[in-house]
């Protein structure tokens, strides 16, 4: 039997990376799939392509950062299957690598309201689907970012901290109600979310402080990889896994 049979499952940023093969290898396990992204070619790109292989979706036009898109989503999942098994918050942007300093205040609200703000909605939605039913998975991809100092900028590590500690209490405070919420903490991962980053504002303290650490990375993962630890979370596999962070990188942060 697949391991996730008629669950119905949202995976947001599914457009691309991560995102998009946790969706990929969630409806090859039987999931019902609500995709959300802010990319539309993309989004049908990936309809296509699971639709040819007998699975079940449909895909969603989200911003993360309008509460008004996420509302929507979590009203999509319901009415087209009825309810919703497991939330995967994907979505995400980086900063610019900046310190404190250097850090303007619209994109550290920018970070925030994506990285943070964003998953703590959907989440506060999904709960009260998962109480009523007594069951429910949310997986947040963090980022080693979320445990280290020096691995982004002030925005991100500060955002992705924050996710990790929403991550936590979310499972301690709900552990009697059959529901889990745990985090994937990815170290380099071959996506398109350096797209979100600018170099040109790479300066001398970022090249310093930053970017030496960046050659102690032993190799850098594939998206189906984390894909693989997202199955792992999602299913019954984990059971007993909860509040927890599981770190793939490859044995990056061990330094």
């Amino acid at each position: 039997m697949k391991k996730l049979e008629n669950k119905v499952a949202i995976v947001t940023g599914a457009g691309s990376g991560m995102g998009r093969a946790i969706a990929l290898l969630f409806a090859s396990q039987g999931a019902k799939l609500i995709a959300a992204d802010i990319n539309r070619a993309r989004l049908e790109a990936l309809e296509q392509e699971i639709k040819a292989s007998g699975g079940e979706l449909k895909i969603l036009l989200a911003d993360m950062g309008k509460e008004e898109d996420i509302q929507n989503m979590l009203q999509t999942a319901t009415d087209t299957y009825g309810t919703l098994d497991i939330l995967v918050n994907n979505a995400g942007i980086m900063d610019h690598m900046q310190p404190v300093d250097e850090v303007e205040n619209a994109l550290w609200e920018k970070v925030m309201k994506i990285n943070v703000d964003g998953p703590f909605k959907a989440m506060r939605l999904a709960i009260k689907i998962f109480l009523e039913k007594k069951s429910g998975v949310i997986i947040n991809i963090c980022s080693i970012g979320g445990l280290k100092g020096g691995i982004a900028g002030a925005a991100y590590t500060t955002s992705k901290h924050a996710l990790i500690g929403l991550t936590k209490n979310t499972g301690y405070f709900y552990a009697r109600s059959g529901i889990r919420c745990n985090a994937i903490a990815p170290g380099a991962v071959n996506t398109n979310i350096g797209e979100t980053t600018d170099p040109s504002k790479m300066t001398a303290l970022i090249r310093e402080r930053i970017i030496p650490g960046y050659s102690l990375i032993p190799r850098t993962g594939e998206p189906g990889e984390v894909a693989q630890v997202a199955l792992f979370l999602a299913s019954d596999d984990s059971s007993f896994i909860n509040a927890e962070v599981i770190v793939a990188d490859a044995g990056w942060s061990a330094y």
